[in-house]
């Protein structure tokens, strides 16, 4: 601005000068060039004031920028570092991620294959739970089945004590019975006596029989009739006859012709006595013992003997057992 100023008051001078020596025409026109400059000047100077306000507020806004520009680079920096920080935890956390993925991938490995096994443990353990219970049932259907049958054996056994217990009534009775009958012979060689359930009748030869004899004599007869009165009112008894010696040889070319054909025929005399005074023959046997079951080895007289043994029929006793 001020050089156009300068310039302007040269070319006035310079003019003025010149005046002197112009024409009038000449003069206006050099008046509206100078005119026409100083409009010029003069918009030039209001231009360049408009110039001058716009360049200063574009400096302005240029400093703002350059400002404005400073703190994106700074906010820039500071970003790329946060970046760079971030991207540096984004790596750790894809690191972190990728082991922990492996760790995970490997302990689901190992919870499936403990899932796996302990799956199988209690599959295993269902199977013998399964089997115990099918034992215990079958223990319970056992047990029970033991505890019928020792009901009923207990029952059996009940029975069965129950017989012998009327057994033993029965044969204490039949003793007594006989013993009172009898009674008249307990002095030559007669004795009752009641053994686990049975009687036994023990008559001395020498009551029945003449020494080497099978012919019963008077006594003798009346004493096996005085039994047969007794026990042929009882029912359901099996009777033994036993014929014993004692160990003199017996040695004859006629019969009896030894101890053995003896004690045998001695026993089928006695059998045909009691027959004869109403004893029922199905209910009598006869056996020959010879001196082979002594009462006392150093009383010959004892062994000598006729032994009757009178026992319940044990029919009812043998189908309790047969049931078991």
């Amino acid at each position: 601005m001020k050089k156009t100023s300068l310039h302007l008051s040269l070319l006035i001078a310079v003019l003025a000068m010149l005046s002197s020596c112009v024409t009038m025409k000449q003069f206006d026109e050099v008046q509206m060039d100078l005119d026409r400059i100083a409009e010029e000047n003069r918009r030039l100077t209001l231009s360049n004031q408009d110039g001058e306000i716009e360049r200063r507020e574009l400096a302005g806004r240029v400093e703002v920028l350059e400002n404005s520009n400073a703190a994106l680079v700074d906010d820039t920096t500071r970003l790329g570092r946060a970046l760079a920080v971030a991207l540096e935890d984004v790596q750790r956390l894809e690191n972190l991620n990728d082991v922990l993925t492996s760790e995970s991938s490997s302990r689901m490995a190992a919870i499936n294959e403990e899932n796996r096994a302990l799956l199988e443990e209690l599959s295993k353990n269902r199977a013998e739970l399964q089997a115990q219970e099918d034992d215990l049932l079958q223990l319970n259907a056992d047990l029970n089945q033991r505890e019928a049958e020792l009901a009923e054996r207990s029952q059996r056994i009940q029975e069965l004590e129950g017989l012998l217990a009327s057994r033993d009534a029965a044969a204490e009775a039949l003793r007594a019975q006989l013993e009172q009958a009898l009674l008249g012979f307990a002095d030559k060689g007669l004795t009752v006596e009641q053994r686990n359930g049975k009687v036994y009748v023990s008559l001395e030869a020498q009551l029945l029989f003449p020494s080497g004899s099978t012919a019963i004599n008077a006594d003798g007869k009346q004493a096996l009739q005085d039994l047969a009165q007794v026990v042929s009112s009882q029912s359901n008894l099996e009777i033994i006859v036993e014929g014993h010696t004692d160990t003199d040889q017996l040695r004859s070319s006629a019969i009896p012709r030894n101890n053995w054909e003896l004690s045998v025929l001695r026993s089928t005399a006695v059998v045909e006595i009691l027959t004869g005074s109403g004893v029922t023959p199905e209910a009598l046997s006869a056996a020959g013992r010879s001196e082979y079951h002594p009462v006392d080895p150093d009383d010959k007289a004892r062994n000598r003997r006729i032994e009757i043994v009178l026992a319940p029929n044990l029919d009812a006793l043998f189908d309790i057992i047969r049931a078991e």
